[in-house]
């Protein structure tokens, strides 16, 4: 059974704006890292992909948070996998770790995709390099439905710049999820824990688009969504679910262990 593991410590840049833990934002940007070096052993990186003119797209992420996240500096550990790779379809399933405990769990789908065609391609090469561990973290993969709205919470606007784009040259996923967490209403960040986070990317931006974000209520008072549109085109939907807080853990009071590196 064949498993990728890596450790990362939380640092300055990954903080939330109220309590010192890791943002979920960032928890993501892990799983991505981690996953970016798994396919590196594998000769199946980004930079690898682009002598065969291909390159990697997450499509979509499922995440629930279980644990409240850890404090800065403190250590995390992504244990990722190969779940399901069908004709086009790439399935990663993962556990995020922090002291033994796990603090988020999930699903992926990733797609390779060819720079000629801009179209996925047969996932042959990744079923043939990669282990298929047969181990699905939140069940069956489905595909995701948006839930209904009932009325635009805030809505905001912003133009992509440099700072957006990655390797690909196109507006990274860290953008969205950040105009996403911006529209999310201050009383459910400071008062309330995210539980689950489910993300859709449908399609490409690019350096200079000017991209439009809304926060919509739903039926349930828990629930919202939000949706990055170019011209009236969904680009990316994302759905947050929160619960109410009952940690009462302060950074100040708590046994932060710290180590003296030399």
């Amino acid at each position: 059974m064949q498993k990728y593991t890596k450790t990362y410590n939380v640092i300055l840049d990954n903080m939330d704006l109220f309590e010192y833990r890791l943002r979920p934002i960032s928890a993501i940007m892990y799983l991505q890292d981690a996953f970016a070096r798994y396919t590196a052993t594998k000769r199946m990186a980004a930079y690898d992909l682009f002598a065969k003119n291909l390159y990697w797209v997450v499509a979509d992420i499922n995440m629930d948070f279980t644990e409240n996240l850890p404090f800065w500096s403190e250590e995390i550990k992504v244990e990722l996998w190969f779940s399901e790779v069908s004709k086009l379809k790439i399935y990663i399933d993962f556990y995020i770790y922090s002291k033994d405990k796990v603090i988020a769990k999930g699903n992926s789908l990733w797609f390779l995709i060819s720079r000629d065609t801009q179209r996925p391609v047969k996932a042959d090469e990744v079923a043939e390099k990669f282990e298929i561990v047969n181990e699905l973290v939140l069940g069956e993969h489905k595909k995701f439905i948006l839930p209904e709205t009932t009325e635009v919470y805030t809505k905001i606007e912003h133009t992509n710049n440099l700072s957006d784009t990655d390797f690909n040259k196109h507006v990274n996923n860290k953008s969205y999820i950040n105009l996403a967490e911006m529209t999310a209403p201050d009383e459910f960040r400071k008062t309330r824990r995210l539980k689950n986070l489910h993300i859709r990317f449908n399609k490409e931006t690019f350096l200079g688009d000017t991209l439009t974000c809304s926060a919509n209520r739903t039926e349930n008072p828990y629930q919202f969504t939000h949706i990055i549109e170019k011209d009236g085109a969904s680009v990316c939907d994302i759905a947050t679910v929160w619960e109410e807080k009952t940690s009462k853990e302060n950074i100040v009071d708590y046994n932060l262990d710290v180590k003296n590196e030399k």
